[in-house]
């Protein structure tokens, strides 16, 4: 399973390559030093094109030996119609890798040769060169988005129709099969310790069953992972390949060897090979599975019958598959865990609830019948409180060991699943417990609960405590990846069933609420749902001296929980952003896409990113993350000094202009598509503040609803900031009270900027 590389310089082949398991961890993987052999590599500078580093197979595509083609113009060695075909798109696009393939028809020796061009670019001796890498063109043509999806279409729907995470691990697996011809196409998920395990299969009818099989970390090693996380899909062709050296080695400026991070053709681990070729495999490609960024998941395809070369369309929509799975998993995987937070959350509530009514002992309100046993599952429950001890379910009946280890710790939420090796004095005072999760509060006061130990078998592929087997060769002795791969079966004693993260999460929360209520015990209550929302919303405006600024928020009928919110916070270069946005839907799940998007936004712009970067950011954290939501948001980002104003929006109403002579206006502006499904080119207008003027923001539910057209709510809300005297000011809950539709379903926000008319142009505040 692993993807690893060797030194810069020429490589052996497979076959030939000595290989040192305790050092294939180090391997420098990016500068290999050499590619493989079923396409071409050139390094080229700018702008003048020339050649300045070619794979040594560049004979077989251009009949061009690699004397004439380093330091050559890139129009001799792949034809004028090829150099230009790759300079214009090198002047076009920004985002090279985004663009890619660039269809050329390369002079070869016998006639033009159709090959798919990969570029993008590499620093180097603290200059940048352009890489070229060249694919005869197979599989359909021309290569294009629509038939990158048309090609996924039917697989995307099944994806989505999955009802579970082991439906959707099933279709990936036959579906990746079908795309690529591969016989056997895998789906790993990797553990904590980033184990891995088969999860779904689809193979030859002949071949043996892989499914449940466990593959060590170390198959893995941890840069490798890294290369996984940057480049999502890794084919070779060939097992059994020669690499072709890079043509030269070293840049001969710096003396600094080509990063091939990025470069599809990158040659691989001999280690690998070696590891490949135990297995029988004869050609390999894996498409990675991300959670936020990291390695989650493999679709790892091997072949037996022999090479198989995938044409870079199919393995384009492979990865678009591969990513369309990975936001499903994560989607159905986070799902998951906040129905499990949520619930435990919730009994955590209900226990403060109890813990705050003076009528009930701490102790006995926290482990009772309904208590935190019931919150967080576990074999038993200890709770210290008000010099009160109680316990709940099998606890072992001295407790003192393990009051004392609590509050020694020096974290106040510990976690652990294996006591008999992380703390064996604790161990042997607690027999057959093997997990904690602990909270230690003020005055010596702890909660733990208790699990024991869960006796497990793990069917391993080969044993993964015998990952390698010796081989002599003359005087010297190597060390080669394990040969056996079959079923090995493991017996784990000593932990316990892991803590889910969020209960983890649930626990400290708890114990946030939990000093509150030691402290005041009988003043905090919880809020109705809709605090769920106004807690997510800015505690306070800023004062910006020379302006005013006022929003407000009124949840939906009924105190449902909404999407909508407001935002308002001061940058680092002295300007202001102002913000509204609405997540689709209501309930718990709309206030947690609307906490994520906020906060997200609000990192992105105090990073210094402008509006448009902002938006397209936010755009693609939703696409990857929240696949299920979307969202409308408008953002205004204004200098106080001299009343300049920059503003976009995502699918939101515009915001409507308020001049100094009392006139209110819709801001011509043109409104790009919602957030989750942005056109990644979002349009931001600037506009200039006149004193006396000013911005309203607001929210569809100001002014659309059931009985009112949304055309006509807004020329209500038009017609309550057009001021015949533009020195009365508006009253923001004037104009809520008349604006609020009885029959609307949804939230409604308002946040109204203002510049004060007495502020002379350009004056600063």
């Amino acid at each position: 399973m692993t993807d690893q590389g060797t030194g810069p310089g020429p490589l052996p082949s497979a076959g030939e390559a000595l290989a040192d398991l305790d050092a294939c961890a180090e391997e420098p993987i990016r500068i290999p030093g050499s590619v493989q052999p079923h396409g071409v590599l050139l390094a080229v500078s700018e702008p003048d094109l020339v050649v300045r580093h070619v794979s040594a197979n560049v004979a077989d595509l251009t009949g061009r030996s690699v004397d004439e083609v380093v330091g050559a113009p890139l129009r001799d060695v792949l034809g004028v119609a090829a150099e230009q075909a790759v300079r214009v798109h090198v002047r076009t696009f920004g985002d090279l890798r985004a663009r890619n393939p660039v269809s050329v028809d390369v002079a070869g020796p016998h006639g033009l040769v159709t090959a798919d061009a990969i570029l993008h670019r590499i620093a180097i001796g603290g200059r940048t060169l352009l890489v070229v890498e060249l694919e005869t063109a197979t599989g359909p043509r021309p290569f294009s988005f629509p038939n990158t999806y048309q090609a996924v279409r039917a697989a995307l729907e099944k994806l989505h129709g999955a009802g579970t995470l082991e439906e959707l691990y099933d279709v990936a697996a036959q579906e990746v099969r079908a795309l690529t011809g591969f016989d056997r196409v895998m789906v790993y998920r990797f553990d904590e310790d980033h184990n891995g395990e088969v999860v779904a299969e689809a193979r030859r009818a002949d071949l043996n069953a892989f499914l449940g099989l466990h593959y060590p970390a170390s198959d893995i090693p941890q840069q490798a992972r890294a290369l996984y996380e940057t480049n999502w899909i890794r084919l070779i062709a060939d097992v059994g390949y020669r690499p072709a050296p890079i043509v030269p080695a070293w840049d001969p400026a710096s003396g600094e060897p080509l990063d091939l991070t990025h470069a599809v053709l990158r040659s691989v681990s001999p280690v690998h090979v070696e590891y490949l070729t135990n297995m029988g495999v004869r050609a390999s490609m894996s498409i990675s599975l991300l959670r936020e960024g990291r390695l989650w998941g493999l679709v790892a395809c091997h072949h037996y019958a022999g090479p198989h070369v995938v044409p870079f369309g199919v393995r384009a929509a492979a990865e678009f598959l591969g990513s369309a799975l990975s936001l499903r998993l994560v989607a159905r995987a986070e799902d998951r865990e906040l129905e499990r937070e949520l619930a435990a959350q919730g009994a955590m509530t209900r226990v403060l609830g109890l813990a705050r009514d003076p009528d009930h002992g701490l102790a006995e309100a926290l482990a009772g019948d309904h208590g935190l046993l019931a919150a967080v599952p576990a074999h038993g429950l200890v709770v210290v409180a008000d010099g009160t001890t109680v316990t709940a379910g099998d606890v072992p009946v001295d407790v003192a060991a393990l009051r004392a280890w609590v509050l020694a710790q020096p974290e106040p939420v510990t976690v652990r699943t294996q006591l008999g090796v992380t703390d064996p004095e604790l161990a042997g005072a607690l027999p057959d417990v093997a997990g904690v999760l602990a909270v230690r509060l003020p005055d010596d006061q702890v909660i733990a609960w208790l699990r024991y130990e869960q006796v497990r078998d793990i069917y391993w592929g080969g044993d993964p405590h015998n990952k390698a087997i010796a081989h002599r060769e003359g005087d010297e002795v190597r060390l080669s990846p394990r040969k056996s791969f079959d079923q090995w079966r493991e017996v784990v004693r000593g932990r316990s069933e892991p803590w889910a993260p969020e209960h983890v999460r649930a626990v400290a929360d708890l114990r946030s609420g939990l000093l509150e209520v030691i402290i005041t015990r009988n003043r905090w209550q919880m809020a109705a749902a809709h605090a769920v929302q106004l807690s997510l919303l800015p505690r306070r405006l800023p004062e910006l001296p020379g302006w005013s600024l006022q929003a407000r928020y009124v949840p939906a009928a009924g105190g449902r929980v909404g999407g909508d919110w407001y935002d308002a916070l001061e940058l680092p270069d002295g300007r202001f952003v102002v913000v509204v946005g609405d997540v689709a839907g209501h309930g718990l799940g709309a206030a947690a896409a609307m906490g994520q998007l906020r906060n997200a936004l609000r990192a992105y712009v105090m990073r210094g990113a402008e509006i448009r970067e902002a938006l397209v950011d936010l755009d693609e954290l939703a696409r990857r993350t929240m696949p299920d939501d979307m969202a409308t948001v408008v953002v205004v980002v204004v200098d106080p000094a001299t009343g300049e104003a920059q503003v976009g929006a995502a699918g939101h109403p515009r915001p409507l202009v308020l001049s100094a002579d009392g006139d209110a206006a819709l801001l011509p502006l043109r409104v790009d598509r919602p957030i989750g499904v942005g056109s990644g080119e979002p349009p931001v207008q600037r506009l200039h503040i006149e004193p006396g003027g000013g911005l309203v923001l607001y929210s569809d539910g100001l002014v659309d609803s059931r009985s009112t057209a949304l055309a006509d709510g807004i020329d209500r809300l038009i017609r309550r900031f057009d001021r015949p005297d533009p020195t009365v000011p508006v009253d923001i809950d004037e104009v809520v009270a008349v604006c609020s539709d009885p029959d609307s379903k949804d939230d409604m926000t308002l946040l109204l900027l203002c510049r004060d008319a007495d502020l002379p142009p350009g004056a600063r505040p």
